[in-house]
C-alpha cells in the first residue's frame, strides 16, 4: 500500500484504526472470526425464488415450518430495507439504524442482475479496488499540473478542451459510449419521446460524456437546456448508486457462503468508502434542490419507487403556504427572464439535507452517514461541518456536481473553496466501518484522484476556472466546454469608451485600477459640469466597491448615493429617489446589489463601469436605462469602460470573441 504526505495518511489511519479497537461490541476483522455467531431457538426459513430469477434469501425466524415462496410473490415480512448496503459483521445486511425491519439479520442472494461482473464498465474500471485508471505516473503529473491536452468537437456539447495525464495522440471527435444500466434507461426513453429531437440527444451526449467518468466543467448554460441536463446527470448518479450497491450485495454473497461452507473468507471484497455517502451536490438557494430532486424523481416513477417525506421538503424546501412568488407569477417581460429563473421559489442559501437510495425507494432527510445523496449550499453546509467540528461525510464522496456556479461567485466563493478543502479527507472517526471493505485506494488516501467533478455555470470567472485548473485532480481526465461569444447589444447610437489600466502583475491590479480612477478618470469627469451630475458608477467586486466607497466619502465633495446587496428597502428607495431628482450627483452601485435586487434606475446619463460586469447582460441593460426617460437621445449618454489584460473573460461576454483580443492589446472597438 502507498503512502504519501509524509506519513500524515498513515498516523490518520493507525488513528481509526485503534480508535475502532477500542470501542466495545465492534466488529471483528480477521478470518478467523469470519463465522457469525449462532442464535438459540432459530429456524431458516428459505425463499426459493423460480429459477429465471434464482434468487434466494436465507432470512432467521422464529420456529416454524420452512416455507417456499415463488418469484411472482413477496413474502411479507420481508422489508424494502432488505436492499440496504449497511453491512454487518462479515458481510451480513443489518436493519438500518433508526428503523426497525426486524429483529433478525438476513442474508441476500443476489439475482442475476446483481451477480453478473463486468470487468469493462467503466464503474468498475475506475471506481473498483483495483482501479485500471489509477497509477503513481498519473498522480504525479496530476500534482505537476503536467496535463497534455487536446481540442476537439463532442457532440451537443460543441467545442472542448481536453485535458489528459497521457499524451493525447489527437483532438478528441467522438463520445464514449453510455453506460447506464437498462432497468435504468426506461423513464428517460420515454420522457425523451415527448422532448425535441436536440434536447434529446443533448441528454444522450452529456450521458455519454458522463460514462468516462471524466471531470467535466460545462462553462455556458442555456436557461432551457438546464433542466434536461440535470436530469441526465442525475440518471449518472442514480447508474452510480446502483452499480455501488450491486457491487456491495454480490460481495455480500460471497462472504455469507464461505461462512456457510466453512472455506476462508474471500479477500477481494473492498467494495466501499470509509462512509456511505458518495455524491455531492451543491447548489446555491433551496428552490435549486427542489429542481434536483425532480430530476431524480423523473428515473424513479411511482408505483415503482416511494418517495418518503416528500411533502415535508416540498413544504421546506418551497414557498409557505399561501405565498405568491411574484416572479414566477409576473406577466412575461416584467422581469429579465435570469432572474426570475435564478430566484423564484425559496432562496434561503442555508441548508442541507441527506437522501437514502434503496432499490425502491428514495428517502429524504436521511442522517448523513446512513445516505447516499447531500443536497446543501456551501454556508449550509460549512456550518455543519464547523458545528460538528469534522467532515467525515465528506470523506468518500465519488461525485462531486456543482450547478450554477455563477450565482455561488454572488455568494461567499470562500465557502465552496472550503467546502472542496474538506473533501476526500481521512475521517476522524471510524463511523463502525468495516475496514476490510473499504477499497485500497481509500487507505491511501487518494481518493480526490479518482473523484469525478461535474460543474455548471452560465459563464466563466477567474474563480471557477482556478477551481478546475487546481482542484480537480481526476486521473481519468477532464474537460472543458468552450463557446464563442458575441458581441453584446447596446442601444443604437451609443458609443462606450474602453480604457485600459496598465499593470503586469494580477496583484498589482486593483491598486493600478484605483489609481487610474481616483487621479485621472474621476477628477477629469469632476471637471465637466455634464459628466458631474446624473452618474452611475457600476463596481464589480464587492473589495473594489468597498474602497471606492470609503474614497468618496472620504475625498470627493459631491453628494452621492449607495446601492449595496446591505442595502435595506428603505435605503434603496431613498437613493433611487435622491438620484433621480437630481439631491445626488453621484450614484455607486454594486454588481452583487443588481444581482439580487435587478432595479431598474432612471436618471442616468453617464455611466462608468469600474470594471466590465461578469454578468454581460447587465452591461446592456444599464446602457438601456436613460432611456427610460422621457427625450434622451443616444448623444446625451456617456459610457466609459474601465479594463485591464486580466479582465479578458468578462470583455469576451461584452465585446464577442473576435474582439476582445483587439481591446486587450489597445485596440479600440
Amino acid at each position: 500500500m502507498a503512502i504519501d504526505r509524509g506519513g500524515e495518511t498513515t498516523t490518520q489511519l493507525l488513528t481509526l484504526l485503534n480508535v475502532s479497537a477500542t470501542r466495545a461490541g465492534k466488529r471483528k476483522w480477521t478470518a478467523d472470526e469470519a463465522k457469525p455467531s449462532q442464535k438459540l431457538n432459530k429456524r431458516r426459513t428459505t425463499v426459493q425464488l423460480e429459477e429465471s430469477s434464482a434468487v434466494t434469501l436465507e432470512v432467521e425466524t422464529a420456529p416454524g415450518n420452512p416455507e417456499t415462496i415463488k418469484a411472482n410473490e413477496e413474502p411479507e415480512h420481508v422489508d424494502e430495507e432488505e436492499e440496504e448496503i449497511i453491512v454487518g459483521e462479515h458481510g451480513v445486511v443489518e436493519d438500518a439504524p433508526g428503523e426497525c425491519t426486524s429483529n433478525s439479520k438476513q442474508i441476500v442472494s443476489l439475482s442475476d442482475e446483481y451477480s453478473s461482473e463486468n470487468n469493462t464498465d467503466p464503474y468498475e474500471t475506475h471506481f473498483g479496488p483495483d482501479s485500471q485508471v489509477l497509477s503513481e505516473n498519473k498522480r504525479n503529473a496530476v500534482d505537476e499540473r503536467a496535463w497534455k491536452t487536446s481540442k476537439g468537437a463532442l457532440g451537443k456539447l460543441g467545442n472542448v478542451v481536453e485535458y489528459s495525464t497521457e499524451e493525447a495522440a489527437a483532438a478528441a471527435k467522438q463520445l464514449p459510449q453510455i453506460s447506464v444500466l437498462d432497468r435504468l434507461k426506461g423513464p428517460l426513453q420515454e420522457k425523451q419521446e415527448k422532448l425535441p429531437k436536440e434536447l434529446a440527444t443533448l441528454q444522450n451526449d452529456l450521458l455519454a460524456m458522463l460514462s468516462s467518468y471524466k471531470d467535466l466543467y460545462i462553462t455556458r448554460t442555456a436557461l432551457e437546456t438546464q433542466q434536461h441536463a440535470r436530469e441526465a446527470i442525475m440518471l449518472h448518479a442514480l447508474n452510480h448508486i446502483t452499480k455501488k450497491r450491486r457491487r456491495v450485495l454480490k460481495n455480500n454473497e460471497r462472504l455469507s457462503n464461505a461462512s456457510k461452507s466453512g472455506a476462508e473468507p474471500p479477500e477481494d471484497v473492498q467494495d466501499q468508502g470509509f462512509t456511505r455517502p458518495s455524491i455531492l451536490v451543491l447548489l446555491p438557494f433551496r428552490s435549486f434542490a427542489l429542481r434536483w430532486l425532480s430530476a431524480l424523481t423523473t428515473h424513479t416513477p411511482s408505483p415503482s419507487y416511494q418517495i418518503e417525506n416528500r411533502s415535508r421538503f416540498e413544504s421546506e424546501y418551497g414557498l409557505p403556504p399561501g405565498a405568491i412568488d411574484k416572479l414566477a407569477s409576473a406577466e412575461p417581460g416584467t422581469y429579465p427572464k435570469d432572474h426570475v429563473e435564478m430566484f423564484k421559489g425559496n432562496v434561503d442559501d442555508s441548508f442541507r439535507v441527506g437522501v437514502k437510495m434503496t432499490r425502491k425507494s428514495i428517502k429524504l432527510f436521511a442522517e448523513f452517514y446512513g445516505g447516499d445523496i447531500i443536497f446543501a449550499s456551501p454556508l449550509g453546509l460549512r456550518m455543519s461541518i464547523q458545528k460538528e467540528k469534522n467532515a467525515d461525510f465528506l470523506s468518500s464522496i465519488e461525485m462531486l456536481i456543482v450547478d450554477q456556479m455563477d450565482a455561488l461567485t454572488m455568494q461567499n466563493w470562500e465557502h465552496v473553496q472550503f467546502i472542496i478543502s474538506q473533501m476526500n479527507q481521512m475521517p476522524k472517526e471510524s463511523h463502525d466501518v468495516d475496514f476490510s471493505r473499504i477499497k485500497p485506494w481509500y487507505l491511501d488516501g487518494h481518493a480526490a484522484y479518482l473523484r469525478q467533478s461535474i460543474l455548471l455555470t452560465a459563464y466563466e470567472t477567474p474563480d471557477t476556472r482556478a477551481l478546475f485548473n487546481h482542484n480537480l485532480k481526476n486521473v481519468a481526465g477532464k474537460i472543458r466546454t468552450e463557446r464563442r461569444w458575441n458581441p453584446i447589444a447596446v442601444p443604437e447610437g451609443v458609443q462606450p469608451d474602453f480604457d485600459q489600466v496598465d499593470c503586469i502583475s494580477p496583484k498589482d491590479e486593483p491598486e493600478k485600477r484605483f489609481q487610474y480612477f481616483t487621479t485621472q478618470l474621476l477628477p477629469a469627469i469632476l471637471k465637466s459640469a455634464v459628466q458631474s451630475v446624473n452618474t452611475v458608477v457600476f463596481i464589480p467586486s464587492s473589495f473594489d466597491f468597498i474602497r471606492v466607497h470609503n474614497h468618496f466619502r472620504k475625498n470627493v465633495g459631491v453628494p452621492f448615493a449607495v446601492l449595496s446587496e446591505y442595502s435595506s428597502n428603505q435605503d434603496i428607495s431613498r437613493a433611487r429617489q435622491a438620484f433621480f431628482t437630481g439631491r445626488k450627483s453621484f450614484l455607486l452601485v454594486s454588481e452583487r446589489f443588481h444581482f439580487f435586487r435587478r432595479y431598474k434606475i432612471r436618471g442616468i446619463r453617464n455611466l462608468i463601469f469600474y470594471g466590465p460586469p461578469d454578468h454581460p447582460q447587465f452591461y446592456t441593460e444599464f446602457l438601456s436605462y436613460p432611456f427610460l426617460d422621457d427625450g434622451v437621445e443616444p448623444s446625451d449618454v456617456m459610457c466609459k469602460v474601465i479594463y485591464s489584460r486580466y479582465d479578458i473573460m468578462r470583455l469576451e461576454r461584452i465585446a464577442g470573441s473576435e474582439n476582445v483580443g483587439r481591446l486587450i492589446h489597445r485596440g479600440m472597438m
